[in-house]
């Protein structure tokens, strides 16, 4: 069963920002992304920073309008029957579909209010849909309550300050925030990258613990691929706004066979093999491994007649510059954009 479907989305912005900047060059952030996710799955969009994995995800709670594309949010029992486009959403019912599709930011300090009490913080966006539900004010506290013990905190601190909090007691504060109003969907956007390495591994297991007590779906967005591994069953590994590579977490942490793929594994540090306990990994922004460069690097500034990856690829071909790969499918549930791979 589906709880999301993406099917070709579009996005592009133009080339140049300010109120003199020319009109008609574009970057080409997403281009062509289209995956699903299943009720209670984990699907991760992995890669670089400025590989359009956000813009990806603000498009599907319209924080940014999608050119073209379809997202399908499919809600309830009979989901298969009851498939809504989001695009089509207004007022009330995009509210509705934002309370059942709820985002965690990357960097908690900046997406809580430092004036606000952690109660103030966590009810703020939902006390009058409560309100109108029947829900009092006390009753309103006690789920507040029970919902930042459920992260790890304590009652007592719905009255203290985000500033009073370390940055993972404020990330789990940000989950806490997102959980208030039981969604469906929680979309993770780079939720363990800001913090230490000691801290990523509970706030994942936090998750985990999460969506086996809820049966919740999530989308997790991330640049390192071995803790995507570590959380997902189903991955997509995006380069230049482009799928490279999908198939199931455990079968991609086996053998991972796009060149970008490989790219990325060995741009992490290690990880424990046992897979009893979380990834120890330091942050992956940028930095990766190149190869010598083999033509111009894509800017993204136009739809690519080529192979986005060829210039760094160290398996490139005289045809990867001069045609653009398919995703084409390998196996049950793997894809791959590449022409060293075909079916």
């Amino acid at each position: 069963m589906q709880v999301l479907t993406v099917s070709h989305l579009h996005k592009r912005f133009n080339l140049e920002a300010g109120f003199f900047a020319r009109f008609g060059r574009f970057v080409n952030a997403v281009n062509d992304i289209s995956f699903s996710i299943g009720k209670n799955e984990s699907y991760g969009l992995v890669g670089e920073s400025g590989c359009g994995k956000t813009t990806t995800a603000r498009m599907l709670v319209r924080m940014y309008e999608a050119d073209s594309g379809e997202i399908l949010f499919h809600h309830g029992e009979a989901a298969a029957d009851n498939a809504v486009a989001v695009a089509s959403l207004q007022k009330e019912e995009l509210r509705q579909y934002r309370e059942k599709v709820r985002y965690v930011f990357q960097d908690p300090a900046r997406s809580l209010n430092p004036r606000m009490s952690v109660y103030e913080v966590l009810v703020s966006g939902c006390r009058r849909p409560l309100r109108r539900l029947g829900v009092s004010e006390k009753e309103l506290r006690e789920k507040a309550a029970a919902i930042l013990e459920e992260v790890g905190l304590q009652a007592a601190d719905l009255e203290k300050r985000p500033s009073e909090f370390s940055g993972g007691q404020r990330q789990r504060i940000s989950i806490a925030r997102a959980l208030l109003m039981e969604p469906e969907l929680l979309i993770c956007d780079e939720v363990v990258s800001a913090l230490d390495v000691s801290i990523q591994g509970q706030i994942l297991n936090l998750l985990l613990d999460i969506r086996e007590k809820r049966d919740m779906s999530f989308l997790f967005i991330a640049h390192d691929l071995k803790v995507a591994c570590y959380f997902c069953d189903r991955i997509g590994v995006m380069y230049r706004g482009e799928l490279m590579e999908e198939a199931p977490a455990a079968e991609l942490y086996k053998e991972g066979l796009h060149p970008y793929t490989q790219l990325l594994f060995s741009s992490a540090a290690g990880i424990n093999e046992g897979g009893k306990s979380p990834p120890s990994l330091q942050p992956a922004y940028g930095g990766l491994p190149l190869p010598p460069s083999k033509g111009t690097p894509s800017t993204g500034a136009s739809a690519a007649a080529s192979c986005s990856f060829a210039p760094r690829c160290p398996q490139a071909a005289e045809c990867c510059f001069r045609e653009h790969p398919a995703l084409c499918e390998i196996g049950a549930g793997h894809s791959i954009r590449c022409f060293n791979f075909k079916k």
